[in-house]
């Protein structure tokens, strides 16, 4: 399954989606209600099939698709579940970006144009949509433009790729493989703090949305290009397991919430599956630390040992870049997790 998203492109349609999202709202919050009564009253947790049973004639009146309906009721009994919660947050214009859910079977895409519930919309169409169309949604984003998400169901794909390659995740360098290569990126924040700070402080709030946004969107695509070039040529990538809970609490908290390190390797998780690459993600602990010529550890320790970028093992006398000598003990460490049986190959520079 991939998910193509296209942006909305005239006012009048943001309009009306913004009335019907109001709509869902109220579903979702008659949910929230009926279910707390139930709890209550019975003792009893409604199913998503109760619930369709207590929405099943409202589409029309709110101005919704039916379909809209039983998956607004579906992803409730789902969170629900999910999250073991007596409600779950309510829903409301100010607090919720707006969400309208439908099925493949309530609209009708044609190019560039969706219908949903006998109203047009166009939409731009930056690429060609692959595969049969299964479900979607139209969703909000911040600063209030209206995307059309497509999620599509595509034949697998049979990865033809040779490399075998270990990443370290970092700071200076965002991303440093086995073999040597090394993408490094500015920080966008950073590039852009003065001026958020200046919207800020004179209270300019779609300013300060719009900066966010921009900042978020020219990292996703740096991600993106970084994420797909690596994977092309690859049939297998492992990659440690770095947390940024730690090192929030840290000087280094606006560079780590930068580096995006989470959204990195939600990237290379799915679009491994969608190239056929085996992807491994293991606990780097003493990777950085490790010689990768003869595994002593004589490397540099703890947040003091940050800001050493080479150094020379001890033991063995061999000189190390920082994030290459990491991310070879991530691949070394990879090659014998119990996922699959890979050749044995050198692993060197």
């Amino acid at each position: 399954m991939i998910t193509y998203k296209f942006r909305i492109k005239d006012a009048t349609s943001g309009k009306r989606l913004n009335r019907m999202a109001g709509s869902v709202n109220f579903v979702w919050n008659y949910c929230n209600d009926v279910a707390m009564k139930a709890v209550k009253q019975n003792g009893k947790w409604l199913s998503a099939y109760d619930l369709h049973k207590l929405t099943g004639e409202c589409a029309t009146e709110l101005g919704i698709h039916s379909h809209t309906v039983q998956k607004v009721c579906t992803e409730y009994a789902t969170r629900r579940k999910q999250f073991k919660k007596f409600k779950l947050n309510w829903r409301s214009k100010k607090r919720s970006l707006g969400w309208i859910p439908f099925k493949v079977n309530g609209v009708k895409v044609e190019k560039d144009t969706i219908t949903y519930c006998k109203k047009k919309y166009k939409f731009w169409d930056s690429r060609k949509i692959e595969g049969e169309i299964k479900e979607g949604s139209f969703v909000q984003d911040a600063r209030g433009r209206w995307y059309v998400c497509l999620q599509c169901e595509v034949a697998d794909t049979v990865g033809n790729g040779t490399k075998y390659v270990g990443i370290d995740l970092g700071l200076k360098e965002n991303i440093t493989c086995s073999d040597g290569r090394q993408y490094t990126r500015e920080n966008y924040f950073k590039r852009m703090e003065s001026k958020l700070g200046m919207a800020q402080r004179a209270n300019k709030k779609k300013l300060v949305k719009t900066i966010h946004a921009k900042i978020a969107n020219a990292r996703k695509d740096w991600n993106h290009k970084a994420s797909t070039e690596i994977l092309s040529d690859a049939r297998l990538v492992v990659i440690g397991d770095v947390s940024s809970s730690k090192l929030k609490r840290t000087k280094l908290a606006k560079s780590v919430s930068d580096a995006a390190w989470s959204q990195l390797r939600s990237m290379f998780a799915y679009k491994s599956q969608r190239l056929g690459v085996d992807l491994r993600i293991i606990n780097e602990a003493f990777s950085t630390q490790m010689c990768s010529s003869c595994k002593a550890r004589t490397g540099p320790k703890g947040y003091a040992g940050l800001g050493v970028r080479e150094w020379e093992c001890s033991t063995c006398g061999a000189v190390h870049n920082r994030d290459v000598n990491a991310a070879i003990n991530i691949l070394r460490m990879g090659l014998h997790a119990p996922v699959g049986n890979p050749p044995a190959l050198a692993v060197g520079r």
